[in-house]
C-alpha cells in the first residue's frame, strides 16, 4: 500500500501490526455548540444539512441524504459557552466530503450566498478544498477528492500532496458546465 510523502512528513517508517480494515470510515462527528439555533442556521441553513432529529433547546442530528447522523450537535456542556483559546488542544477541523467537484462548488456558492467567510482554500493535488469555521470556531473542511489515479505520484510509485492556490474560477466553472439557460 502506497503512503502519503509530502511536505507533511516522510513515509513512517513502520505501520500498525494489525491495521484498520480498509473499509473503515468516520461515521460522524458530535460538536460541543453553545446555541442550537445558531448552529442550525450554520449547518442546516448554510451548509444544507437536513435536520433528523432535534428538541430545537439542547440536541440536533443533521444528515445528508437520510443517513441517522453525519453531524451530532449539542450543548450539554457547553450551553453559552466561548470557543477554546488558542493554543489550546481539541479538533483541528471536520472534513465534509464532497462526492464531485461540482458539489464542491454548489456549497461555495452557498458559502458565498450566505457570506460566509472562508478561513483558506487549497488544491492538495489528491483534492481542492475551502476551509472556515462554524460560529462556535470550530473548524471545517469542505472538499472532493479527485479520482484515485489522477493523485500525484512520487518517483516511487507513492501518492504524495502538496498545498497549491485553489484555482476558484475553474471550480466556479463547475455550476456552468451543462447546466440550462434560463429560456431555453
Amino acid at each position: 500500500m502506497a503512503t502519503a510523502q509530502s511536505q507533511y512528513g516522510a513515509k513512517p517508517e513502520t505501520q500498525a501490526e494489525e491495521p484498520i480494515p480498509a473499509g473503515a470510515r468516520i461515521g460522524h462527528v458530535h460538536l460541543k455548540v453553545s446555541n442550537i439555533e445558531k448552529a442550525l442556521g450554520f449547518y442546516r441553513d448554510v451548509l444544507g444539512f437536513e435536520v433528523v432529529i432535534t428538541d430545537n433547546q439542547s440536541v440536533a442530528f443533521l444528515s445528508a441524504g437520510g443517513y441517522h447522523h453525519h453531524i451530532g450537535l449539542n450543548t450539554w456542556e457547553s450551553a453559552n459557552g466561548k470557543p477554546p483559546p488558542p493554543g489550546s488542544t481539541g479538533l483541528y477541523h471536520t472534513a465534509i466530503l464532497y462526492p464531485t467537484r461540482k458539489d464542491l462548488a454548489r456549497a461555495l456558492q452557498r458559502l458565498m450566498e450566505h457570506n460566509w467567510p472562508l478561513d483558506g482554500a487549497s488544491d492538495h493535488g489528491v483534492s481542492e478544498a475551502v476551509y472556515l469555521h462554524d460560529q462556535d470556531h470550530n473548524g471545517i473542511e469542505l472538499y472532493w477528492d479527485r479520482p484515485r489515479d489522477a493523485w500525484p505520484k512520487a518517483s516511487d510509485g507513492s501518492t504524495t500532496m502538496y498545498t497549491r492556490r485553489l484555482d476558484f474560477d475553474s471550480l466556479m466553472a463547475e455550476l456552468k458546465d451543462g447546466e440550462e439557460v434560463a429560456g431555453d
